[in-house]
């Protein structure tokens, strides 16, 4: 049996565009375009760099209210290593000892899923990308499944899974995340055999609880009871809706009776919803208007001892 250690406080962002400020001359995309200082959105180094900040600034205010930093640290919508490079060198995250595990994908948006772990705290055991396959056989064309095992110092081992499933456009959209789910019940039920019993997924799976869990039987999805008393952590048509979701295994489930995911309202990201009633994220643009927020979603944490 591991000895006893300190919980660890695990987090999950969708950053929503989160690009750097320079096109790509090797594989250009109409996204990479657009987020560029000539582009559409007039994305500029201060404006990056302002993003940097208010996501470095809204990790503070998760440790100020958890009494720690978190942990890990999963991110949906960045374009590269070089944005989570910038955030954590030009911000006062520098102070601290994250560092990271990505991957590019071949979402035709180039944008990629990310992890970021702290080093005192966590080792790599193993990391890999793992590819979405349609039910034919080829590769989709979508974000990887990001899988880092990482090692406490205790000897204790948990392995992270980070998704951000296929969207809902299109009017015949529901099979691409349908075997996205797929793909993460393999990847779970392979990780079972080799040993793993401590497992946590998490993500943007831009589907509902009761959607997605029909492809999970080998895990508990932690984001079903809050979406049932009406929580959610992105605002559509005026209504919460909880498509970011964490799921862990039995095991942690076991060890941790009555755990519970929490959606974080930060309260310098929210603004009054003018179009329907309540508050909403604060976005960084609006439609074309740069408006300077981070994300139409809510970061959601978790704590398993």
């Amino acid at each position: 049996m591991p000895a006893k250690e300190d919980p660890i406080l695990i987090m999950f962002w969708n950053l929503e565009n989160f690009f750097d400020w320079k096109a790509d001359a090797v594989t250009p995309n109409d996204s990479d375009e657009e987020f560029s200082s000539y582009g559409k959105k007039r994305w500029t180094k201060r404006k990056f760099l302002s993003k940097c900040n208010l996501v470095a600034k809204s990790i503070l205010w998760i440790a100020d209210e958890r009494g720690r930093f978190p942990d890990v640290i999963g991110f949906a919508e960045v374009e590269n290593r070089f944005v989570l490079e910038k955030l954590l060198m030009e911000t006062v995250l520098r102070r601290k000892d994250y560092a990271i595990v990505h991957y590019d994908s071949p979402d035709p948006r180039g944008i990629d899923v990310a992890l970021l772990y702290r080093k005192d705290r966590l080792k790599v055991l193993t990391s890999s990308p793992n590819k979405v396959y349609s039910r034919d056989g080829s590769p989709l064309l979508t974000r990887d499944i990001l899988l880092a095992g990482l090692l406490r110092a205790n000897g204790d081992s948990v392995a992270f899974l980070v998704n951000h499933h296929p969207s809902k456009y299109g009017a015949n959209s529901s099979w691409r995340r349908d075997v996205a789910m797929e793909r993460l019940s393999e990847i779970t039920d392979s990780l079972k055999v080799c040993g793993w019993k401590n497992i946590v997924a998490m993500g943007d799976f831009n589907d509902t609880p009761s959607s997605a869990e029909k492809y999970s039987s080998n895990m508990i999805n932690l984001a079903a009871p809050l979406a049932r008393k009406g929580l959610g952590t992105i605002k559509y048509s005026g209504k919460w809706e909880m498509i970011d979701m964490f799921f862990v295994s039995p095991g942690i489930n076991k060890r941790n009776p009555g755990v519970e995911m929490k959606v974080e309202r930060i309260p310098f990201l929210m603004v009054r919803d003018n179009t329907h009633s309540g508050e909403k994220p604060l976005r960084t643009y609006s439609g074309p208007r740069y408006i300077g927020g981070v994300s139409d979603h809510c970061p959601v944490t978790l704590v398993i001892q």
